[in-house]
Parts: structure tokens; sequence; C-alpha cells
């Protein structure tokens, strides 16, 4: 999933955001809400994770925010406020959970999961595609009874393409898919992680199955 994270204390925003990254989901992490409010126009989230008390644009303004632009994605709240009168305000404003500071990193994942479940991306714990299948929550490719445990880029790249199967996908559609705002992938970046993925699937006996159509992108398609 693509997911915005929004925490104004770092001490608490870098261990969130790694944790989220190493299960396999694009965490875009920002520290106000008014830069938060300018990427919910730029790019089309999965899930946002909002604390409640942040510098500009409070989480709970953001979430009004964007429930007012008709954005559907679940929102989760963060916050230090734990009254039963505080939970009705941020249920009110839009969003769809609520966990309470210190914030347990394990909870935290399994309300992901969860919420994850209403999007409409949504396929179960797996994906498929012909005979071969994705994995979601061990990040492994699997086709008969062999299987790989893939790295959280080559996850990622994968799964992006097994939701778009047959799609020409381009290099500027991977790279805005697979990193998060602000970082800068190398310029070789995609074609090596394609290379990788190649790798993979060859040990499946599916390398022809990731197609390089030049000029425009690539495709994965079952040959059959």
């Amino acid at each position: 999933m693509l997911i915005l994270l929004v925490e104004d204390d770092s001490a608490q925003l870098e261990p969130l955001q790694t944790a989220l990254s190493k299960v396999g989901h694009i965490v875009d992490a920002v520290q106000d809400g008014e830069t938060a409010s300018w990427l919910i126009k730029e790019r089309e989230y999965d899930l946002l994770i909002l604390d409640w008390m942040l510098p500009k644009v409070s989480g709970i303004e953001l979430c009004r925010h964007y429930r007012n632009l008709n954005l559907a994605a679940p929102v989760l709240m963060i916050t230090a406020k734990d009254t039963t009168a505080d939970k009705v305000t941020g249920l009110d404003a839009g969003a769809d959970d609520y966990i309470v500071k210190p914030v347990d990193v394990l909870e935290l994942l399994a309300r992901v999961r969860a919420l994850g479940r209403r999007s409409p991306l949504w396929q179960g714990e797996m994906i498929e595609l012909a005979d071969l299948r994705l994995d979601l929550t061990h990040l492994t490719l699997e086709r008969g009874v062999d299987n790989i445990q893939l790295s959280v880029k080559e996850f990622q790249l994968m799964e992006y393409l097994m939701r778009h199967p047959r799609q020409v996908l381009s290099r500027d559609q991977i790279e805005q898919a697979l990193w998060s705002w602000g970082s800068e992938p190398e310029s070789n970046a995609v074609t090596t992680l394609v290379r990788r993925l190649r790798q993979r699937l060859e040990t499946l006996g599916a390398k022809d199955w990731l197609e390089t159509v030049y000029g425009m992108g690539y495709r994965l398609h079952s040959p059959n």
C-alpha cells in the first residue's frame, strides 16, 4: 500500500516509517499538516496515518479536509488524547480507527492490515496471475510447490506489476509508485530492479513473464 504518515516528532516518525516499509509498504513520511494537505492532492493513497497534534494544520483538520475532497482511503489517527470525547471527535472528523500513544508497532501493523482490507485494491492475502502467487504477508513469490523470498523493493515491484497485469508500465510510473515522495532514485534504479526481479522469476521458470516493451516500459503477463 501507499501510505501517508504524518507525525511531527521525528523520534516517533522514523521507527514507524521503518516498520511499515519493512513489511512492504511505500511510505510518504512528513512532519506537518500543510505538506500533507498538498500531498493528498498529488498522490492517491491507500491509507493515511495522522497524528492529531501537528504544526500548521492539525490531524483532525487534515482528516476533515481529506473527506471534504470526497477521498475514501481509510484514516488511522494517532494521538495522546484518549478520552471518549476525543475518540468521538476523531471518528466524526472522518477517521476509521484510532490508536493511542505510545504506539505499539505490532498493534499499529495489525490495524494497518485490517484497514487495508477496506481498500478497493484488496484481493486477499494473495495476488494471483495464472499459477503465479504473491504472498502479501510474507513477501514471497510462489509457483507450484516452489517459493522464493523477495526483498522489500522486489516485492513492491512485483505487487505493482501484478495489480496491473498485461499493462505496459513506464519507468516514470514505476518510479512514482515505488519510491516515497522526496526520495530520488538513481537513474538506473528501475532497470536494476527489473533485472533482479527477472532473476527471481527465472528460479520459478517464469523469467519470460516480465517483458521489456522497448521505448515504452515493462509488462507482466502469462505467456500461455
